[in-house]
């Protein structure tokens, strides 16, 4: 898990357009903790400081503990509302922790040990077709990261999530199906050279110009996944 960020925050005595505007102007950004069985916090919070923090690129796969009147409250980010033309943070939104409670979040998938992949090694290119995985976590262990171990993977092998082993405390949201995480493909070259090696193979009786068609198809099921994150 990603360390705990620490935000200072101070408590919003109005709430509505103006008095979040005049916020803005003086630097600040209007947010919200709620969650937890517990009345919805409006607090603002400095727009550098939280800019910075975003910066980090897990902000939103972070534990944030928001310093709020000499006491810490742990929450997770949840939304971060930008300025479609300045594209400054205008509004947050922090879900309060509770213990023993659940998360869903989506965490960064990442690759491990590429140079013991013959297929990598060959010449192939890995094709990620899920760059995050929707899990479900203990809010107080969610994982900065999910590593997958691609040795031993040739050209045409897929990943699919029953081969990724999760962290203890956490579990795919989606359980309805054998998602693909990647597949491993041939790029264009080595294509080629398996084509030439199926013609020397079975060319006999073609016709002058023709060769063998021995390209992989496209992974069904990976474009299926492609479809459903499109939707």
């Amino acid at each position: 898990m990603s360390d705990a960020l620490t935000l200072p925050a101070e408590t919003r005595e109005r709430a509505g357009k103006g008095a979040s505007r005049a916020l803005r102007r003086d630097g600040r950004v209007p947010a919200v903790i709620y969650g937890g069985k517990e009345e919805p916090v409006m607090i603002h919070i400095e727009e550098k400081e939280l800019v910075k923090q975003l910066m980090t690129g897990h902000f939103m796969n972070s534990i944030v503990e928001i310093e709020l009147g000499g006491t810490k409250l742990r929450t997770l980010p949840k939304d971060v509302a930008l300025d479609p033309v300045k594209d400054r943070p205008i509004h947050a939104d922090f879900l309060r922790m509770v213990k023993g409670g659940k998360i869903d979040v989506q965490v960064p998938v990442v690759f491990a040990n590429e140079e013991a992949s013959p297929g990598l090694k060959k010449g192939g290119v890995l094709n990620v077709v899920r760059h995050e995985l929707e899990l479900v976590c203990d809010n107080d262990r969610i994982p900065s990261e999910i590593v997958i171990d691609v040795t031993g993977k040739e050209v045409g092998d897929s990943i699919h999530i029953s081969e990724v082993t999760l962290p203890e405390g956490s579990a795919s949201a989606i359980t309805d199906r054998d998602f693909t995480i990647a597949t491993l493909v041939a790029p264009s070259a080595l294509k080629r050279a398996e084509g030439e090696a199926g013609e020397d193979q079975t060319g006999e009786g073609m016709e002058p110009g023709e060769t063998a068609a021995t390209e992989q198809g496209p992974d069904d099921d990976a474009a299926q996944e492609q479809e459903d994150k499109s939707e």
